[in-house]
């Protein structure tokens, strides 16, 4: 069993930061679960061009308004408390945080380790071997 809070991962390498977000990875592929959980939060005015891929994502909204853009198709969604939206096809997409911080869970597979680099077109695997359930 894995029981672990927030705030004990603070200033580890759970924790990643970049221009207007934070992420702090609660469960990676280090944990072997066969997904990784993270809680994401987007800075009010900041707009992310994302694309992963490797990995399959599900990103449920907790608090805070924004938008999700698909980029092929052009279409926008709004982001609420209680929305969730899926990449099942690696979508390249934008997230923009427009009203208040943008707090959400975000689940991948296969599982984030941390170590994932950019890329032309999205993030590239894990440097590290990943290991069979």
């Amino acid at each position: 069993m894995i029981v672990r809070d927030k705030a004990s991962l603070y200033g580890t390498d759970a924790e990643a930061r970049g221009e207007g977000w934070e992420t702090t990875r609660l469960l990676t592929g280090r944990d072997r679960m066969g997904f990784s959980l993270h809680e994401t939060v987007i800075s009010e005015g900041t707009e992310l061009r994302l694309r992963y891929r490797h990995h399959r994502e599900a990103n449920y909204c907790l608090s805070g308004e924004g938008e999700v853009l698909d980029i092929a198709s052009g279409t926008t969604w709004t982001l609420l408390p209680g929305t969730l939206y899926a990449l099942e096809r690696h979508d390249e997409h934008i997230v923009r945080a427009l009203r208040g911080d943008l707090i959400m869970i975000c689940v991948f597979n296969p599982p984030i380790y941390g170590d994932e680099v950019p890329e032309t077109g999205g993030y590239g695997p894990s440097l590290i071997g990943r290991e069979t359930l």
